[in-house]
C-alpha cells in the first residue's frame, strides 16, 4: 500500500503493462485461472494474452494449478522480494527467536507481513515433536480476513491505519469492516489478537505485533492447538511477546511497513 500521489505517466510499455496486469489478477485470485478467464477479467482477447502467459510460465512467474486447470502465481515474485535487505534483516533477527518461542510453547509459530491488501507468510517454524499444525510460507490471505492481517492492522499508528483503511474497506463490505475495525481496537487494548483460526476450528490464534522504524512490520502469530504438553494460552502469549519484543529491538529502524 503506497501513499505515493498518483503521477502523470509520460511514458508507456504496453506489453509490460500487461504483464503486470496478469500478475495482479493472479495474485489476488488462490485458485487457477485459465488464459479465458484471465482475459475476461483483464477485457483482453485470449491472442492478445498468449504469448505474454507463455513468458511469464517460462520465466517461473506464474505455472499450473495443482488440478492443471488455469494459471497460479509461484512463489518468484516472493523470492526476489525477500532478498532486499530489510527483507532478509527481518527474517535473521526473527527466525532464532521463533525457534526459542516454539521450544517452549510446544506450538509452531509463523511471521507474516502485509502485501498489498494481503498478509503473506514469510517464514515458519514448525512445532517441536511428531505432531503440530503451521502454515507454509507463501500462504496468502486477505488483511481482512487473517488474525495476523488483524494485527498488521491493528497496531500501526493513526496515520497508517487510515491509509490502509482506505484502501482495505471498500473490498471488506460495510459490517464485516466495521467488525474488523472493532476487533482492531479491541487488539490494541489487549496488546495481542486471540481469536478463533478463520480456516479451521480445531486452531485458536494467537498473534503479537512486531514493530519496525514507523510502525508494525510484521505479526508474530502461533495457531494454537489445545496438547497434554502445550503451555497455557496466556503464557504463550507472553512468550510470543517477549520474542516479538526481542525481534523488534533487533531489527531497530531498519524495518519499516511501507508496502
Amino acid at each position: 500500500m503506497s501513499d505515493a500521489p498518483a503521477k502523470k505517466r509520460e511514458y508507456r510499455a504496453p506489453a509490460l503493462e500487461k504483464g503486470l496486469d496478469v500478475l495482479e489478477l493472479l495474485a489476488a485470485h488462490r485458485g487457477g485461472l485459465t488464459l479465458a478467464q484471465i482475459s475476461a477479467a483483464l477485457d483482453r482477447s485470449s491472442s492478445e494474452l498468449f504469448r505474454m502467459v507463455q513468458v511469464l510460465e517460462a520465466r517461473g512467474y506464474v505455472g499450473r494449478a495443482a488440478d492443471e486447470d488455469g494459471l497460479v502465481l509461484t512463489n518468484k515474485l516472493f523470492a526476489l522480494g525477500m532478498t532486499r535487505a530489510p527483507a532478509k534483516d527481518l527474517l535473521e533477527a526473527a527466525l532464532p527467536e521463533m525457534r526459542a518461542s516454539c521450544q517452549v510453547t510446544g506450538q509452531s509459530c509463523h511471521l507474516a507481513v502485509a502485501s498489498g491488501d494481503q498478509m503473506v507468510v514469510v517464514a515458519r517454524i514448525e512445532a517441536p515433536g511428531d505432531q503440530g499444525y503451521s502454515v507454509r510460507v507463501g500462504y496468502r490471505r486477505k488483511i481482512v480476513e487473517a488474525t495476523s492481517g488483524l494485527v498488521l492492522f491493528a497496531f500501526q499508528p493513526e496515520r497508517v491505519r487510515e491509509r490502509w483503511g482506505a484502501q482495505l474497506r471498500d473490498g471488506a463490505g460495510k459490517t464485516s469492516w466495521e467488525t474488523f475495525l472493532a476487533a482492531a481496537a479491541q487488539a490494541r487494548k489487549d496488546g495481542h489478537v486471540q481469536a478463533a483460526s478463520y480456516v479451521t476450528s480445531a486452531v485458536i490464534d494467537l498473534s503479537v505485533p512486531v514493530h519496525g522504524a514507523d510502525g508494525v512490520v510484521a505479526a508474530l502469530t502461533c495457531p494454537y492447538v489445545d496438547t497434554p504438553s502445550a503451555i497455557s494460552m496466556p503464557d504463550t502469549i507472553a512468550n510470543l511477546q517477549r520474542h516479538a519484543a526481542a525481534i523488534s529491538a533487533e531489527i531497530g529502524p531498519t524495518a519499516r511497513n511501507g508496502i
